[in-house]
Order: structure tokens, then sequence, then C-alpha cells
């Protein structure tokens, strides 16, 4: 489904590339030259699901409601998905 004219998205998209991160597309073309066929916008959804898995453990533990439109709307967050990269580098 596309975005409706004049869609403009109130926070942004995520760049995590001063991280060492990829774009979608750049993730898609790395998954099909390593034999998984895969597209932009299958990449994306692949990550949101995951992102949402953490942002339902975050909610649980903060006690926010879990439901499956909060938690998509915590995973898209570009703050939420920086958050999360920065926490993976001081892990590694």
């Amino acid at each position: 489904m596309s975005m409706p004219k004049g869609y403009k998205v109130d926070r942004g998209y995520a760049t995590v590339n001063e991280l060492g991160g990829l774009d979608y597309r750049s993730i898609a073309e790395s998954m099909t030259d390593d034999g998984f066929k895969m597209n932009h916008a299958t990449a994306r959804n692949v990550f949101v699901k995951g992102m949402s898995k953490i942002a339902r453990e975050v909610c649980v533990l903060h006690g926010k409601e879990c439901t499956p439109q909060n938690l998509k709307r915590v995973a898209i967050d570009p703050n939420f998905q920086n958050a999360i990269a920065e926490l993976m580098v001081v892990i590694d």
C-alpha cells in the first residue's frame, strides 16, 4: 500500500551510518548476494518485526500497553532505533 499523496513522516527516519549501519536497500542487496532473495521492502519488514520484539520487552519492563499499533509506533521511531543501535555498540 503506497503512502497517500502529500504524506509526511513527522519523526523522520533513523540513520545509523556513523555506527556502520546500512540502509534497507543495501541490506536487501547483501542478503540477495548471500543467496536469500530479498527486496528493500522485505528488509524493512523484517527489521521492524525484530524491533517490535525488542519494543515489546521495553514496554513490558516499563508497564506500558503492548498493543500491535503501539509496538509498531515504538519500533519505527528513529529515537528508539538509535538508542538500540547505541546499546549494541556499547555491549559489543
